[in-house]
């Protein structure tokens, strides 16, 4: 069955997603209640969005689980999964721009089956400063929070690689890891061998966020597909942001002008799908100053995509300079961002091709339900 979906730039369905299970203790799971005390929908309602608050899943919250140390939590993860993508399925449905407040990084999992109900390709930009990408076999902690994108690409525990049911949810060539500071030696082995596109932090630092975030968005998959736009707050360095759990741990970040740079030129993007925000812990903020830090993060970035999808590109351009590029504008064509990242496979090629060629010219707004 084909729907036809009608995007509405000027509307925004938040969904609260209050999970902690796959952390490694509790507090993320209140966080879109302090979103919510911060004025979020009021400040997106004065901005000039219309809202809809579609409420909140059932909490999830972590807990000790001895009995399964290399994969924790995962029946309440599977809990929280289902509650959350229908709701999503819903908010894409009504043209609205799914803003997803977690939660744990897990939200991601159900906001792109969420999405794919509608879009047979999704793609993900997935800025944190981790690249999530241990599975139950070299996972140091039993954090499911590390092991996110292996279950994105059908690698990882068999309950959540089958959330899905055509494993994978996102393929390789349509993610991108941005901001990367950390990685466990075997998962940089997993990304050496993956075509997987990565801009670690120490790159997009010498490089430049607004060359480092436009060549990001273009190669993904050539920016064809529709994409989630994932941010776990630990990219923020901590100096800026000091209530996201991990953020403390390894040094490195970006600076939070430079997050906003860079959410912006990916928000302001037609195909971005659903946004969505991780890891914002209220047990670090007992005044609530980081969640006000972090409302006027996503509503200045949502206002920067409001003027892009409205105005002509050039007038976006013009007024949001240097922090909006437009959507059709093409970076350089080398970056050396991307210089100390292994060339992809040989035959990326041939998936880029098949991944192109299987999307509709008319995918922005008309697409083949997955269900069909």
């Amino acid at each position: 069955m084909a729907v036809k979906i009608v995007r509405q730039p000027r509307k925004i369905a938040i969904i609260g997603a209050p999970t902690s299970a796959a952390a490694l203790a509790p507090g993320h799971e209140r966080a879109p209640a302090a979103l919510r005390a911060a004025g979020i929908i009021d400040r997106l309602q004065a901005a000039g969005f219309e809202v809809t608050d579609m409420g909140d899943c059932q909490t999830q919250i972590s807990q000790p689980d001895d009995e399964h140390p290399r994969a924790r939590n995962i029946p309440p993860l599977v809990a929280a999964l289902n509650d959350l993508r229908p709701r999503v399925e819903i908010a894409v449905k009504s043209g609205a721009l799914p803003l997803i407040l977690g939660g744990d990084c897990s939200i991601v999992l159900a906001t792109v089956a969420g999405a794919r109900r509608y879009y047979r390709h999704v793609g993900l930009i997935y800025v944190g400063r981790d690249a999530d990408m241990n599975v139950p076999a070299t996972t140091p902690t039993g954090c499911v929070d590390g092991m996110v994108v292996s279950h994105l690409i059908g690698r990882g525990a068999p309950e959540l690689v089958r959330f899905w049911g055509e494993p994978p949810l996102v393929r390789e060539p349509d993610i991108v890891l941005f901001g990367v500071d950390r990685l466990d030696a075997p998962e940089k082995i997993a990304l050496d061998r993956s075509p997987i596109r990565r801009y670690l932090g120490e790159d997009i630092r010498r490089t430049g966020i607004t060359a480092a975030a436009n060549s990001a968005v273009a190669r993904m998959q050539g920016g064809q597909h529709e994409f989630v736009l994932h941010l776990d707050v630990d990219a923020i360095t901590s100096d800026e942001f000091r209530a996201a759990t991990y953020s403390g741990t390894g040094g490195g970040g970006l600076s939070l002008a430079d997050v906003q740079k860079a959410l912006a030129i990916f928000a302001s993007r037609t195909n971005m799908v659903a946004l969505e925000v991780s890891t914002y812990n209220p047990s670090l903020d007992p005044d609530g100053s980081a969640a006000k830090v972090l409302v006027e993060l996503l509503v200045g970035i949502l206002t920067v995509r409001l003027a892009a999808l409205e105005t002509p590109a050039e007038l976006a351009a013009e007024a949001n300079n240097p922090v909006s590029a437009p959507p059709t504008q093409a970076p350089p064509a080398e970056l050396p961002v991307e210089s100390s990242t292994p060339e992809p496979p040989a035959d990326e090629s041939a998936v880029s091709a098949d991944a192109e060629s299987s999307v509709s010219p008319e995918s922005s707004s008309t697409t083949e339900s997955s269900d069909a």
